[in-house]
């Protein structure tokens, strides 16, 4: 809302002499306090005829983005394991959308560099945001943008930052799967486990777990195994 635009210009002292790409630092500020729709659109009303900011200026710290719930963090310091990611809404911009503007309007390298630094910040993490800056790339690629434009959407700390957390996941599937696990939990053994026991009696603990194990195993596992008494 526009009470809150005007806090924010206030104490950053905002101004539309500042340049784009200082202006895209705020970008979380501002999405972070603005969480809907109509207190985006109070904002970049205030923003524009209260603070005398471009249209290009507004929609770098009040971005278009498709996202119901939207977590906005700093990149460089995020959690590498946080998964949400934002879930569509018709009345936002998609990245195709966003691509299709982009050569629309004609913006310069500047100006898209900043709305990229954007739209990154706006994600949950640097993997994530190096995703949406990986697919807007290619959407305008599609496109035949120039070169320059395509080169002004790479961030090297965004990226650093993706390849640190993918290289965390790696290393935490990699320590899951050198686990060794006892014979008794193995598919066979349970299977056999469950192949003798009486449907018609209480399951014992053991029981329930060997169906636990069951129902938990990758569905590709499955396909040599057949269950011949449990329903």
């Amino acid at each position: 809302m526009s009470a809150i635009a005007t806090k924010i210009v206030e104490n950053y002292n905002l101004s539309p002499k500042i340049s784009l790409s200082e202006l895209s630092q705020y970008t979380s500020e501002f999405l972070k306090n603005l969480t809907d729709d109509r207190k985006r659109n109070q904002a970049r009303r205030r923003l524009r005829d209260g603070f005398k900011f471009s249209s290009e200026q507004v929609s770098i710290l009040i971005p278009n983005q498709r996202s119901g719930k939207t977590k906005v963090i700093n990149l460089a310091t995020s959690d590498s394991y946080q998964i949400p990611y934002p879930t569509p809404q018709n009345s936002e911009e998609t990245i195709g959308e966003m691509a299709h503007r982009i050569m629309r309007d004609n913006l310069s390298a500047s100006v898209v560099k900043a709305e990229a630094r954007a739209l990154a910040n706006s994600t949950p993490n640097a993997n994530a945001g190096s995703s949406h800056l990986s697919r807007l790339r290619r959407e305008l690629k599609n496109l035949s943008t120039s070169f320059q434009i395509i080169e002004a959407m790479k961030f090297p700390d965004i990226t650093k930052d993706a390849n640190e957390i993918q290289r965390d996941r790696r290393k935490f599937v990699e320590a899951f799967e050198r686990i060794d696990y006892p014979d008794h939990f193995t598919l066979e053994s349970v299977k056999k486990r469950l192949d003798k026991y009486d449907i018609s009696i209480l399951p014992d603990l053991q029981a329930l777990a060997d169906v636990m194990i069951m129902l938990c195993i990758r569905p590709a596992e499955l396909t040599t195994y057949a269950l011949q008494t449990l329903e």
